[in-house]
């Protein structure tokens, strides 16, 4: 039985009493309201994915609200999205990223000296959606779109070590083994985040407080996350590949380690990237994102900076320990008779390495990281910015749609 802790509190799914979850977290959120957050892009309807995350979210008795914040090309698709959404028993905020009146606010703001303008991706959606679902919620769970294994004790496991009082955690994050068709997949942290934080230790003398913070994550690439409402507010958020480390670097920053914790959520499956031809495709686009991420942070919350030498060292370890890694897959999926292609492995290592070559030079060139700013600074500049853009998203850019009412 897997009770190991580390520097970030691991909860375990010891599948005592599936049922109790739900139950605690529908008595608890009566006073700790609780929103989940839908990062989402148009592409994503009609997939199955979608469909059986509306009939999960359906079932989640807790929730007080839906914030879906799409990436879309024209209002058609938001007013589409809008509608399948809409049979939610809940209320529920389809935000559009690229409405007219979001851009319009946008420019508004840069009269002020914020420029969120030309801003798009997965970033600004969460983003987006942190404003509007910290509006009137304690509790904030954000997932992807794309959930293949969604169910709603998912929600629940996330939700409860923030709205349970006893608990008391300001940031839970969720951990799954990737496993489908009898594979393994989440191949950029088995054959990347781990390893190169290994190797970043290894150069770095294994004394960095940051990176055993980041080392004690299972899964640091999941989407799936819940925080306050408060915490929420002070983050500021990355716009590449680099979103879920760059938003572990902002909590890192705004809370004590003891008020963070990570959460079993079982067996999980989502659609696959492909690797890509080249550093600006794919999952090698996502691995260069993630290293200059992991770099600058370690540069903003430490002072560490790595010269050029430091840097080609760190490749090269990198390599080696990747490989080393392949080596113990290759063990547990014949002890579990899942299929795995060693070749493919080190071939995909070896992508990986050129990716990481790429951001080194983008971290010699720019060691200072562009973050969209925290809430709080944004609503000290406009502080009804929220309840505006909420406003637009249900009714104006939504073609007066009534969505969203409890029947």
């Amino acid at each position: 039985m897997d009770f190991y802790q580390n520097q970030v509190t691991t909860v375990h799914d010891l599948r005592v009493d599936p049922s109790r979850m739900a139950r605690r977290v529908e008595e608890l959120t009566q006073a700790r309201p609780a929103c989940v957050l839908i990062p989402m892009v148009y592409a994503e309807m009609g997939r199955p994915a979608l469909e059986r995350i509306r009939t999960g979210l359906a079932r989640c008795g807790f929730l007080n609200e839906v914030v879906v914040s799409l990436t879309a090309e024209n209002e058609k698709q938001h007013r589409e999205v809008t509608r399948f959404f809409a049979e939610l028993p809940v209320p529920v905020t389809v935000a559009w990223c690229e409405s007219p009146t979001i851009r319009e606010k946008f420019a508004e703001l840069r009269q002020k000296g914020i420029y969120l303008e030309g801003l798009s991706g997965k970033g600004l959606a969460v983003w987006l959606g942190f404003g509007l679902a910290s509006e009137g919620n304690y509790a904030i769970l954000c997932h992807d779109a794309d959930i293949e294994t969604y169910d709603p004790s998912l929600p629940a496991s996330l939700l409860l070590p923030i709205v349970d009082p006893d608990l008391d955690f300001f940031f839970s994050k969720g951990y799954y083994a990737r496993l489908s068709d009898s594979r393994m997949y989440g191949r950029v942290v088995r054959l990347f985040v781990w390893p190169f934080l290994d190797s970043l230790a290894n150069v770095l003398g294994a004394r960095s407080p940051y990176l055993r913070y980041l080392r004690a994550f299972r899964y640091p690439l999941s989407g799936e996350f819940a925080l306050t409402s408060d915490l929420a507010r002070n983050l500021r958020v990355p716009t590449d590949w680099g979103l879920e480390l760059g938003v572990l670097a902002e909590v890192y920053r705004n809370t004590a380690q003891k008020r963070i914790c990570q959460v079993d959520l079982g067996v999980y499956s989502h659609k696959h990237k492909d690797v890509g031809r080249n550093a600006d495709e794919g999952l090698q686009r996502m691995v260069r994102d993630l290293a200059v991420t992991v770099l600058r942070s370690l540069t903003e919350n430490e002072a560490t900076t790595l010269s050029e030498a430091s840097l080609l060292a760190l490749r090269v370890v990198y390599r080696r320990t990747a490989q080393d890694y392949v080596r113990r897959y290759f063990v547990d999926a014949e002890y579990n008779g899942l299929a795995y292609d060693r070749h493919d492995e080190e071939s995909t290592i070896e992508a990986f390495v050129h990716a990481l070559e790429r951001a080194e030079a983008d971290y010699l060139q720019a060691p200072s990281a562009a973050l969209i700013p925290d809430w709080l600074r944004i609503l000290s500049a406009e502080e009804r910015l929220p309840a505006t853009l909420k406003e637009a998203s249900l009714w104006s850019d939504a073609g007066s749609l009534e969505i969203g009412r409890r029947p």
